[in-house]
């Protein structure tokens, strides 16, 4: 099994009140390349910052990272618009970091991206991938491409409270910029990026059409970010099988519209309970509250993880907490040079799915 993991950014992560990805853009911009070296590594190595919420909750490359380091896969690393370097190595696309949504014009070369995407997802030699992501504000993004194509999924969020109203109400500006409302996409998903997405929803539908096509089985690992791709890979007429594979946090969250989302998508859905409820790690706590929910393949990587072994990934999962600097007192230390300045509260960072 291999995950695939593209990274990357947007300006639409900045606008206030969207996203619990960074106290500062300086910090924000780190917060995807801190989640693939902590996929790689274990911990941060070049970034500056450990994706850590000021309430004491990990980036979900955490969790993904304990899973790995239990069950064992491969990763490989997409730059899928990074706006700072990373310590991991990564598979490099030519893909820029994307702008803000309420531009006129979000991601100017994605039919370029979603190209040079689908040949690398064609020439993998895998027979199963699971492909992820991680951009800070990606569940706006979100939102907006669903709106673009007329679909009613919602999106949800990295904050306890989901502030859903401040991103339909960017959305709809960002519409407007485009001179676009919503539905007028519908059937032309590439378009409906260019005006209202990211490069990462680019990256991940194209290598997801590529591998489809050469016969892989591809599990889209995350929340409803992966929803809007798999809206824009239906949209795109691939009508191969794949599935969604997330964490009970979203389902939580979400209710009853994720099922019926890809219901509608047809696609198959697999939610994956890690139990952290079972356990006194503030980390654990913070999840079980609401905060992160998913990201950086969290959600995939868990559905791989046998019943048997789950203990195993909780236990490990405390590990990569303790050299993250998180302590199961709540307390944050700065042990290896990290830092607790919250960079990404996770993912779907805006993120949870």
């Amino acid at each position: 099994m291999r995950v695939i993991l593209p990274a990357g950014t947007t300006e639409t992560a900045l606008i206030d009140g969207i996203s619990a990805a960074g106290a500062s853009p300086d910090l924000m911009e780190h917060t995807p390349s801190a989640d693939v070296e902590i996929l790689a590594y274990g911990e941060p190595t070049m970034a500056p910052v450990t994706p850590v919420s000021p309430n004491g909750c990990p980036t979900p490359a955490a969790v993904t990272r304990a899973v790995r380091e239990v069950i064992d896969f491969d990763v490989s690393v997409v730059d899928a618009g990074l706006a700072q370097p990373t310590g991991a190595p990564t598979v490099d696309l030519g893909v820029e970091p994307g702008a803000d949504i309420r531009d006129p014009v979000a991601v100017p070369d994605t039919r370029a991206i979603f190209d040079r995407a689908h040949a690398y997802g064609a020439s993998l030699p895998d027979d199963e991938l699971l492909i992820g992501e991680t951009v800070p504000g990606g569940t706006t993004t979100a939102l907006g491409v669903l709106t673009a194509l007329g679909e009613p999924a919602g999106v949800s969020s990295s904050l306890p409270k989901n502030p859903i109203e401040r991103k339909r109400q960017v959305v709809d500006e960002a519409l407007a910029a485009s001179d676009a409302s919503a539905g007028s996409f519908d059937g032309r998903p590439l378009e409906a990026i260019r005006a209202v997405g990211d490069p990462v929803q680019a990256t991940v539908a194209g290598i997801a059409a590529g591998a489809l096509e050469s016969g892989i089985d591809v599990t889209l690992a995350g929340g409803t970010q992966m929803v809007a791709v798999a809206t824009v890979l239906r949209h795109a007429g691939v009508d191969a099988p794949f599935s969604i594979a997330t964490t009970s946090f979203v389902e939580r969250e979400q209710g009853d519209q994720l099922g019926e989302a890809c219901y509608r998508l047809n696609c198959q859905l697999t939610v994956t309970d890690p139990g952290f409820d079972a356990r006194d790690h503030v980390s654990m706590k913070r999840y079980c509250a609401g905060v992160a929910k998913e990201g950086v393949a969290m959600g995939g990587a868990l559905s791989l993880v046998p019943d048997e072994r789950m203990e195993s990934v909780l236990d490990r999962f405390e590990t990569v907490c303790g050299r993250l600097g998180i302590e199961d007192d709540g307390g944050s230390g700065s042990e290896n040079g990290n830092t607790n300045e919250p960079a990404n509260s996770t993912p779907e960072d805006d993120r949870a799915p």
